[in-house]
Protein backbone atom coordinates (compact mmCIF):
# COMPACT_ATOMS: atom_id res chain seq x y z
CA UNK A 1 0.00 0.00 0.00
CA UNK A 2 1.44 3.37 -1.06
CA UNK A 3 2.00 6.15 1.45
CA UNK A 4 1.02 9.81 1.23
CA UNK A 5 4.63 10.81 0.73
CA UNK A 6 5.20 8.33 -2.05
CA UNK A 7 2.11 9.39 -3.96
CA UNK A 8 2.91 13.07 -3.56
CA UNK A 9 6.43 12.51 -4.80
CA UNK A 10 5.39 10.53 -7.87
CA UNK A 11 2.47 12.85 -8.66
CA UNK A 12 4.64 15.94 -8.36
CA UNK A 13 7.21 14.45 -10.73
CA UNK A 14 4.54 13.57 -13.29
CA UNK A 15 2.92 16.98 -13.17
CA UNK A 16 6.24 18.80 -13.35
CA UNK A 17 7.12 16.76 -16.43
CA UNK A 18 3.74 17.69 -17.93
CA UNK A 19 4.57 21.38 -17.54
CA UNK A 20 2.70 22.37 -14.38
CA UNK A 21 4.24 25.42 -12.72
CA UNK A 22 2.65 24.44 -9.39
CA UNK A 23 3.23 20.69 -9.53
CA UNK A 24 3.66 20.11 -5.79
CA UNK A 25 0.63 22.20 -4.86
CA UNK A 26 -1.46 20.49 -7.54
CA UNK A 27 -0.43 17.08 -6.25
CA UNK A 28 -1.28 18.00 -2.66
CA UNK A 29 -4.70 19.38 -3.59
CA UNK A 30 -5.55 16.36 -5.72
CA UNK A 31 -4.42 13.81 -3.14
CA UNK A 32 -6.27 15.65 -0.41
CA UNK A 33 -9.39 15.55 -2.59
CA UNK A 34 -8.95 11.84 -3.28
CA UNK A 35 -8.63 10.81 0.35
CA UNK A 36 -10.82 13.52 1.90
CA UNK A 37 -8.11 15.27 3.89
CA UNK A 38 -6.70 18.76 4.22
CA UNK A 39 -3.31 19.63 2.73
CA UNK A 40 -1.92 20.30 6.20
CA UNK A 41 -2.73 16.74 7.20
CA UNK A 42 -0.90 15.34 4.20
CA UNK A 43 2.17 17.42 4.90
CA UNK A 44 2.17 16.46 8.58
CA UNK A 45 1.77 12.72 7.96
CA UNK A 46 3.67 11.66 4.83
CA UNK A 47 3.93 8.14 6.24
CA UNK A 48 0.17 7.65 6.23
CA UNK A 49 -1.10 4.75 4.10
CA UNK A 50 -3.46 5.44 1.18
CA UNK A 51 -6.11 2.87 0.31
CA UNK A 52 -6.36 1.29 -3.12
CA UNK A 53 -9.54 3.14 -4.14
CA UNK A 54 -8.21 6.53 -3.05
CA UNK A 55 -4.89 5.89 -4.82
CA UNK A 56 -6.77 5.02 -8.01
CA UNK A 57 -8.88 8.18 -7.76
CA UNK A 58 -5.71 10.20 -7.25
CA UNK A 59 -4.04 8.61 -10.25
CA UNK A 60 -7.06 9.42 -12.40
CA UNK A 61 -6.97 13.02 -11.19
CA UNK A 62 -3.26 13.31 -11.99
CA UNK A 63 -3.94 11.98 -15.51
CA UNK A 64 -6.56 14.69 -16.01
CA UNK A 65 -4.20 17.36 -14.70
CA UNK A 66 -1.41 16.08 -16.95
CA UNK A 67 -3.79 16.77 -19.86
CA UNK A 68 -4.13 20.36 -18.65
CA UNK A 69 -7.52 20.27 -16.92
CA UNK A 70 -7.66 22.81 -14.06
CA UNK A 71 -7.36 21.43 -10.55
CA UNK A 72 -10.55 23.29 -9.61
CA UNK A 73 -12.57 21.41 -12.23
CA UNK A 74 -11.08 18.07 -11.19
CA UNK A 75 -11.90 18.69 -7.52
CA UNK A 76 -15.21 20.35 -8.40
CA UNK A 77 -14.60 23.31 -6.14
CA UNK A 78 -12.65 26.53 -5.78
CA UNK A 79 -12.03 28.64 -2.69
CA UNK A 80 -13.07 32.26 -3.10
CA UNK A 81 -13.29 34.87 -0.34
CA UNK A 82 -13.33 32.12 2.27
CA UNK A 83 -16.09 30.16 0.54
CA UNK A 84 -15.81 26.78 -1.18
CA UNK A 85 -17.73 27.20 -4.44
CA UNK A 86 -18.76 24.42 -6.79
CA UNK A 87 -17.14 24.90 -10.20
CA UNK A 88 -17.21 23.09 -13.51
CA UNK A 89 -16.99 23.84 -17.22
CA UNK A 90 -20.28 25.78 -17.15
CA UNK A 91 -18.52 28.85 -15.79
CA UNK A 92 -15.17 30.59 -15.33
CA UNK A 93 -13.13 29.56 -12.31
CA UNK A 94 -13.15 32.46 -9.79
CA UNK A 95 -9.77 34.22 -9.57
CA UNK A 96 -8.18 35.61 -6.39
CA UNK A 97 -7.86 39.09 -7.95
CA UNK A 98 -11.67 39.30 -8.18
CA UNK A 99 -11.84 39.36 -4.38
CA UNK A 100 -10.86 43.04 -4.63
CA UNK A 101 -14.16 43.74 -6.39
CA UNK A 102 -16.10 42.04 -3.58
CA UNK A 103 -14.21 43.98 -0.89
CA UNK A 104 -14.87 47.30 -2.61
CA UNK A 105 -18.53 46.46 -3.17
CA UNK A 106 -18.94 45.72 0.53
CA UNK A 107 -17.21 49.00 1.42
CA UNK A 108 -19.38 50.97 -0.99
CA UNK A 109 -22.59 49.46 0.36
CA UNK A 110 -21.57 50.00 3.98
CA UNK A 111 -20.81 53.66 3.21
CA UNK A 112 -24.17 54.16 1.55
CA UNK A 113 -26.04 52.54 4.43
CA UNK A 114 -24.25 54.38 7.23
CA UNK A 115 -23.28 57.81 5.83
CA UNK A 116 -26.76 59.25 6.34
CA UNK A 117 -29.95 58.31 8.20
CA UNK A 118 -32.25 55.90 6.36
CA UNK A 119 -35.85 56.61 7.38
CA UNK A 120 -38.36 53.77 7.51
CA UNK A 121 -39.62 52.97 4.04
CA UNK A 122 -36.36 53.92 2.30
CA UNK A 123 -35.98 51.65 -0.75
CA UNK A 124 -33.37 48.94 -0.63
CA UNK A 125 -30.05 49.52 -2.37
CA UNK A 126 -30.24 47.87 -5.77
CA UNK A 127 -27.14 45.86 -6.67
CA UNK A 128 -26.54 43.82 -9.83
CA UNK A 129 -23.71 41.40 -10.57
CA UNK A 130 -23.32 41.32 -14.37
CA UNK A 131 -21.94 38.12 -15.86
CA UNK A 132 -22.17 36.26 -12.57
CA UNK A 133 -20.88 32.89 -13.84
CA UNK A 134 -20.56 30.62 -10.79
CA UNK A 135 -22.17 33.34 -8.67
CA UNK A 136 -18.93 33.99 -6.79
CA UNK A 137 -19.24 37.78 -6.49
CA UNK A 138 -22.92 37.94 -5.60
CA UNK A 139 -22.73 35.05 -3.14
CA UNK A 140 -19.60 36.31 -1.39
CA UNK A 141 -21.12 39.78 -1.11
CA UNK A 142 -24.41 38.46 0.25
CA UNK A 143 -22.53 36.37 2.82
CA UNK A 144 -20.51 39.39 3.96
CA UNK A 145 -23.57 41.62 4.22
CA UNK A 146 -25.49 39.00 6.17
CA UNK A 147 -22.67 38.82 8.72
CA UNK A 148 -22.84 42.61 9.08
CA UNK A 149 -26.65 42.53 9.34
CA UNK A 150 -26.93 44.82 6.30
CA UNK A 151 -28.49 42.31 3.93
CA UNK A 152 -32.14 43.25 4.65
CA UNK A 153 -31.45 46.71 3.21
CA UNK A 154 -29.92 45.44 -0.02
CA UNK A 155 -31.44 43.79 -3.09
CA UNK A 156 -28.93 41.67 -5.06
CA UNK A 157 -29.57 40.49 -8.61
CA UNK A 158 -27.10 38.25 -10.47
CA UNK A 159 -27.40 37.93 -14.25
CA UNK A 160 -25.66 35.93 -16.95
CA UNK A 161 -26.27 35.19 -20.62
CA UNK A 162 -25.65 31.47 -19.95
CA UNK A 163 -28.58 29.53 -18.54
CA UNK A 164 -26.19 26.70 -17.62
CA UNK A 165 -23.98 29.03 -15.62
CA UNK A 166 -27.02 30.33 -13.75
CA UNK A 167 -27.94 26.78 -12.71
CA UNK A 168 -24.48 26.46 -11.18
CA UNK A 169 -24.78 29.88 -9.51
CA UNK A 170 -28.13 28.93 -7.96
CA UNK A 171 -26.59 25.71 -6.64
CA UNK A 172 -23.80 27.70 -5.00
CA UNK A 173 -26.24 30.19 -3.51
CA UNK A 174 -28.23 27.37 -1.97
CA UNK A 175 -25.06 25.70 -0.72
CA UNK A 176 -24.10 28.87 1.14
CA UNK A 177 -27.58 29.66 2.46
CA UNK A 178 -28.10 32.87 0.48
CA UNK A 179 -30.57 31.55 -2.10
CA UNK A 180 -33.19 33.76 -0.46
CA UNK A 181 -30.95 36.82 -0.72
CA UNK A 182 -29.78 36.68 -4.35
CA UNK A 183 -32.13 36.71 -7.34
CA UNK A 184 -30.92 35.28 -10.65
CA UNK A 185 -31.93 36.15 -14.19
CA UNK A 186 -30.83 35.42 -17.74
CA UNK A 187 -29.74 38.55 -19.58
CA UNK A 188 -27.25 39.77 -22.14
CA UNK A 189 -25.38 42.11 -19.80
CA UNK A 190 -27.98 44.19 -17.93
CA UNK A 191 -31.58 43.06 -17.55
CA UNK A 192 -34.56 45.19 -18.42
CA UNK A 193 -35.29 47.03 -15.19
CA UNK A 194 -37.93 49.53 -14.17
CA UNK A 195 -35.51 51.25 -11.80
CA UNK A 196 -31.78 51.95 -12.18
CA UNK A 197 -29.20 50.22 -10.01
CA UNK A 198 -27.26 51.87 -7.19
CA UNK A 199 -24.29 49.56 -7.66
CA UNK A 200 -23.29 47.65 -10.80
CA UNK A 201 -20.61 44.98 -10.39
CA UNK A 202 -18.97 43.20 -13.30
CA UNK A 203 -16.11 40.85 -13.99
CA UNK A 204 -16.61 40.61 -17.75
CA UNK A 205 -14.27 39.01 -20.30
CA UNK A 206 -11.34 41.36 -20.93
CA UNK A 207 -8.65 39.25 -22.62
CA UNK A 208 -7.96 40.23 -26.27
CA UNK A 209 -9.11 37.52 -28.69
CA UNK A 210 -5.61 36.93 -30.08
CA UNK A 211 -4.28 36.26 -26.59
CA UNK A 212 -6.91 33.74 -25.52
CA UNK A 213 -5.33 30.91 -27.52
CA UNK A 214 -1.94 31.72 -25.95
CA UNK A 215 -3.19 31.29 -22.40
CA UNK A 216 -2.06 28.23 -20.39
CA UNK A 217 -3.79 25.06 -21.54
CA UNK A 218 -5.96 25.02 -18.40
CA UNK A 219 -7.87 28.03 -19.75
CA UNK A 220 -8.97 25.99 -22.77
CA UNK A 221 -11.25 24.02 -20.45
CA UNK A 222 -13.13 27.18 -19.42
CA UNK A 223 -15.93 28.82 -21.46
CA UNK A 224 -14.27 30.97 -24.13
CA UNK A 225 -17.10 33.50 -23.89
CA UNK A 226 -16.05 34.17 -20.30
CA UNK A 227 -12.51 35.05 -21.39
CA UNK A 228 -12.65 36.58 -24.88
CA UNK A 229 -13.13 40.34 -24.73
CA UNK A 230 -12.81 41.01 -28.46
CA UNK A 231 -9.93 42.55 -30.45
CA UNK A 232 -8.59 44.76 -27.66
CA UNK A 233 -10.27 42.97 -24.75
CA UNK A 234 -12.76 45.76 -24.06
CA UNK A 235 -15.62 44.99 -26.45
CA UNK A 236 -17.98 43.67 -23.76
CA UNK A 237 -16.89 46.24 -21.19
CA UNK A 238 -17.60 49.07 -23.65
CA UNK A 239 -21.11 47.68 -24.18
CA UNK A 240 -21.71 47.80 -20.44
CA UNK A 241 -20.30 51.32 -20.18
CA UNK A 242 -22.63 52.47 -22.95
CA UNK A 243 -25.59 51.20 -20.92
CA UNK A 244 -24.63 53.04 -17.71
CA UNK A 245 -26.39 56.37 -18.42
CA UNK A 246 -29.77 54.64 -18.26
CA UNK A 247 -28.93 51.70 -15.97
CA UNK A 248 -27.06 53.45 -13.16
CA UNK A 249 -28.82 55.61 -10.57
CA UNK A 250 -27.83 59.31 -10.52
CA UNK A 251 -25.42 58.78 -7.61
CA UNK A 252 -24.68 55.17 -8.40
CA UNK A 253 -21.32 53.48 -8.90
CA UNK A 254 -20.12 50.80 -11.28
CA UNK A 255 -17.19 48.60 -10.25
CA UNK A 256 -15.59 46.83 -13.20
CA UNK A 257 -12.67 44.42 -13.10
CA UNK A 258 -10.21 45.18 -15.91
CA UNK A 259 -6.90 43.93 -17.28
CA UNK A 260 -3.73 45.35 -15.74
CA UNK A 261 -2.88 47.21 -18.97
CA UNK A 262 -6.36 48.54 -19.74
CA UNK A 263 -6.66 51.40 -17.26
CA UNK A 264 -6.04 54.24 -19.73
CA UNK A 265 -8.29 52.73 -22.38
CA UNK A 266 -11.15 52.37 -19.91
CA UNK A 267 -10.68 55.96 -18.76
CA UNK A 268 -10.95 57.14 -22.38
CA UNK A 269 -14.09 55.06 -22.92
CA UNK A 270 -15.68 56.52 -19.79
CA UNK A 271 -14.74 60.07 -20.85
CA UNK A 272 -16.70 59.53 -24.03
CA UNK A 273 -19.98 58.74 -22.27
CA UNK A 274 -22.67 61.42 -22.57
CA UNK A 275 -23.40 63.63 -19.58
CA UNK A 276 -20.01 63.74 -17.90
CA UNK A 277 -18.47 60.77 -16.10
CA UNK A 278 -15.42 60.00 -13.98
CA UNK A 279 -13.26 56.89 -13.75
CA UNK A 280 -10.79 55.99 -11.00
CA UNK A 281 -8.64 52.91 -11.49
CA UNK A 282 -7.77 51.07 -8.28
CA UNK A 283 -4.59 48.95 -8.23
CA UNK A 284 -4.38 45.37 -7.05
CA UNK A 285 -1.82 44.10 -4.54
CA UNK A 286 0.88 44.14 -7.23
CA UNK A 287 0.22 47.84 -7.86
CA UNK A 288 -1.33 47.39 -11.30
CA UNK A 289 -4.76 48.76 -12.33
CA UNK A 290 -7.43 46.15 -11.60
CA UNK A 291 -10.73 47.78 -10.66
CA UNK A 292 -12.40 50.70 -12.43
CA UNK A 293 -14.72 52.86 -10.29
CA UNK A 294 -17.12 54.58 -12.70
CA UNK A 295 -19.55 57.32 -11.62
CA UNK A 296 -21.20 60.40 -13.00
CA UNK A 297 -19.15 63.57 -12.67
CA UNK A 298 -18.89 64.77 -9.07
CA UNK A 299 -22.10 66.02 -7.55
CA UNK A 300 -21.37 69.12 -5.38
CA UNK A 301 -24.01 67.97 -2.93
CA UNK A 302 -22.36 64.60 -2.42
CA UNK A 303 -19.48 64.07 0.00
CA UNK A 304 -17.41 61.02 -0.94
CA UNK A 305 -14.35 61.47 1.22
CA UNK A 306 -15.60 59.05 3.86
CA UNK A 307 -15.55 56.09 1.50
Amino acid sequence: MATVGELLSSGTARLRAAGSESARLDAELLLGWAIGAERTGLIAHPEGPVGTDAAAAYDGAVVRREAGEPVAYIRGLKEFYGLALAVDSRALIPRPETELLVAEAEREIAWRLTSAPRPAGTPKLRVVDVGTGSGAIAIALATLLRRRRMLPEVSILAVDCSAEALVLARENAAGHSVADAVAFDTADLLPAAEQPFDLILANLPYIPSAEVDRLPVAASFEPRTALDGGPDGLAVIRRLLAALPSALAPEGTALLEIGFDQGSAVERAVAGLPGGWSCRNQPDLSGRPRLAHVERAANPERTTGAR
